[in-house]
């Protein structure tokens, strides 16, 4: 276990440092000037003397490559760097954004999990085939519908028409279940659609057929045996929908008006804020990285054949270790018996 954490470890360098290393890149590439951007209207008034005055200030000016070593060391240090626009430090824009999109993000997942879940096991448990075609017909339009536009429906139901929740701002809790709603929707559809063909897979594999000829009834035989088996696809994927809603929520945050990681996001990239673009593709890497290696860790309390397959290469080093010494001691032995003989003949070996 030692050795496989270290080893994730210096994948989650590895992932941290390739981030970083395309997100300078790309944004050095991108046509524009961050200085001319961040002045606005007034970059028409200023000299270029001027220009260049607040470019040396924010250290635009050096090269490139000792901005990316600067950057690094920044890195290394836990500094973030600071705004272009704002002059505040990365990390305390981030924290102050994050409860916003933590709020949605967590209450997005529950729901995305029991909807997908809860399709998928009604579609394959269900005797009733028009009933199972009805929700497996479900999934693949809910991943097919942008999450926008679920957005933009719950606001125009819930908000204007019935008036039940408000449809902008992250003032109240109450605020945060349309975009939850919103975000969950196409996850959930990808996680049922992901369930369903897996639990329709397992339910065909021989050892079901076993438990059904012991007497198991439907219920026991979904949830006691082929629920676990089949929830590996889904948990993977929920392992990265986890990561994605965290770092990814631009157009729902934009659509309800939400001042969250999505909209620091947006704002940062349209005003090539490179500091702020750069600790918000760093945050989603670490996330993918945690999320990753929790759903890794999982695996072998849902399927205990992936636990038994590390004890099994374990047995069998063993084993040839055994091998190899049983094999060994033969020759030792026969050692022994000759210089017993060469003792009692009188001959000095």
């Amino acid at each position: 276990m030692t050795r496989y954490l270290l080893r994730r470890l210096l994948q989650a360098v590895g992932v941290l440092w390739a981030a970083y290393t395309a997100t300078f890149l790309i944004l050095w590439a991108l046509p524009g000037d961050p200085v001319r951007i961040l002045a606005g209207s007034d970059a028409t008034d200023l000299s270029d003397a001027q220009l260049d005055a607040l470019r040396h200030e924010l250290g635009l000016d050096r090269p490139l490559w000792l901005q990316y070593v600067d950057g690094i060391g920044q890195v290394l240090r836990g500094d973030l760097g600071r705004s272009i626009g704002s002059g505040r430090p990365v990390a305390d824009l981030l924290a102050a954004a994050l409860p916003s999109t933590l709020q949605i993000t967590a209450l997005g997942i529950v729901l995305a999990v029991l909807g997908g879940t809860g399709v998928a096991i009604a579609a394959t448990l269900t005797r009733s085939r028009v009933l199972a075609r009805v929700l497996l017909a479900l999934p693949p339009v809910g991943v097919a519908v942008p999450g926008f536009w679920f957005g933009l429906l719950l606001i125009q139901w819930f908000s204007f028409q019935l008036r039940w929740l408000p449809a902008l701002g992250d003032k109240t809790w109450t605020a945060a279940i349309l975009p939850s709603i919103a975000l969950a929707l196409p996850s959930g559809a990808a996680i049922a659609q992901l369930l369903s063909k897996s639990l329709a897979t397992t339910l065909r594999e021989p050892y079901v057929d076993a438990v059904w000829a012991k007497g198991a009834g439907r219920f026991r035989v979904h949830f006691a045996h082929a629920l676990r088996n089949a929830a590996l696809p889904a948990l993977t994927y929920t392992g990265v929908i986890v990561g994605g809603l965290l770092s990814g929520t631009v157009v729902t945050e934009t659509v309800f008006s939400r001042s969250g990681i999505g909209r620091l996001t947006a704002t940062a990239v349209t005003a090539q804020d490179i500091p702020i673009v750069q600790g918000v593709v760093l945050f989603a890497a670490l996330v993918f990285v945690v999320v990753s290696l929790v759903v890794d860790l999982l695996y072998p309390l849902l399927d205990p054949r992936i636990r038994l397959a590390g004890q099994r290469s374990r047995d069998r080093a063993r084993a040839a270790a055994g091998a190899r010494g049983s094999a060994s001691a033969p020759s030792s032995a026969r050692a022994a018996h000759s210089h017993t003989e060469l003792e009692t003949t009188g001959v000095r070996p």
